[in-house]
């Protein structure tokens, strides 16, 4: 019985929810350790991923014989030439709308708060299935709310202390640039044999699943970003850019992120003309129409193959067990994740019919 597959399962099983009990009871040991590694994750995370978007950079440029040095240098100049160009051409235009809107935002919630008066005193006019709509549409503002203040929080709180730790971002940023090559053998000559190949094999698999998913979610975000911007600017929605930049980060969440950033455009253009709601909400369809059939196939392909029904319950679920950062780190966490069970089951098929032959 205990060849079975289901018993060592099932042992296995066992032995982490065990493993977890003691854990949680002696937590109090691993405190300072906690405490570390929440202090560097923010520096790491963000080094991390500037490491993965200049990586084709650094690759390009050492094939035509740059020295690593001076690889580096040269994405620490271009970088600063991007933060330059960024603040130069992109944050006076988005200063501008901000201190307009922070100016109209009186006039724009006095007008947002008589259409839900004019509402609130005439449904005794409205058909009951208008009433019922009305109901549900009430329900979902109180909802996002909630959920949009809980948001503006956590991403303060998080900017926040992210700023006291900024100093590391460079440090991790330049140390994966650098020695980036060192950090698979590291792990993988821990070990011999037919256990190192795997090992290899998993580290690298985990690598381009990283690199897939943090280029291709940047470089989507971003195409569909300008594609909103257009589209904003053609039907004269106002605060077009501002609203853009949100989107932009907000498609780094995917599926629930683009509906994150279509509801302040929504009220946005709802405020100014109900009509320009109703185009807001068509831009958006198009762009997202645009994404799902040309941009993430072409960008993403099949690197990650997860269902979308599956993703949507990644965030959901990683968002309300660590809220912003679950959202933001679930799918890609979960795809290591999977990267790994994959190559332990094919490691043990292959160890399993060994066995069989051997006997």
């Amino acid at each position: 019985m205990t060849k079975k597959l289901w018993f060592q399962v099932g042992v296995g099983i066992l032995l982490a929810l065990l493993i977890l009990k003691y854990f949680l009871e002696i937590k109090a040991l691993f405190y300072p350790i906690v405490v570390i590694l929440s202090a560097i994750f923010i520096p790491l995370l963000a080094g991390g991923i500037l490491y993965y978007v200049t990586e084709p950079i650094q690759r390009f440029l050492e094939k035509r014989k740059f020295p690593r040095w001076a690889s580096i240098l040269s994405i620490i100049v271009l970088l600063c030439l991007v933060v330059y160009a960024f603040i130069a051409i992109v944050v006076p235009p988005i200063n501008d709308q901000i201190n307009n809107l922070v100016k109209t935002t009186p006039t724009l919630a006095k007008e947002l708060s008589d259409m839900i008066d004019y509402i609130l005193k005439n449904r005794e006019n409205f058909p009951d299935q208008l009433n019922d709509t009305i109901n549900k549409v009430t329900s979902s503002i109180q909802d996002y709310a909630v959920f949009t203040s809980k948001f503006l929080v956590q991403l303060i709180s998080g900017i926040v202390s992210g700023a006291f730790v900024l100093i590391l971002v460079p440090f991790f940023f330049i140390y994966m640039l650098k020695d980036h090559e060192k950090f698979a053998p590291t792990i993988y000559n821990l070990f011999s044999g037919s256990r190192r190949q795997w090992v290899k094999k998993t580290l690298k698999e985990i690598d381009d699943v990283l690199r897939s998913y943090i280029q291709g979610q940047l470089l989507i975000s971003l195409i569909l970003a300008i594609i909103i911007f257009i589209g904003f600017k053609i039907i004269g929605l106002e605060y077009a850019l501002l609203l853009a930049l949100f989107a932009f980060f907000m498609n780094m969440v995917p599926f629930i992120g683009p509906w994150i950033a279509l509801v302040p455009a929504v009220i946005v253009g709802l405020l100014h003309d109900p009509m320009q709601a109703v185009w807001v909400c068509v831009v958006t369809l198009v762009a997202q129409q645009i994404d799902s059939n040309f941009i993430t196939p072409n960008v993403m392909g099949k690197t990650l193959d997860i269902h979308p029904l599956t993703v949507i319950t990644i965030i959901l679920a990683a968002g309300n067990i660590a809220g912003f950062v679950g959202i933001l780190l679930g799918v890609p966490l979960y795809a290591v994740g999977k990267v790994v069970v994959k190559n332990i089951y094919e490691h043990w098929k292959e160890i399993r019919s060994t066995a069989t032959k051997n006997v």
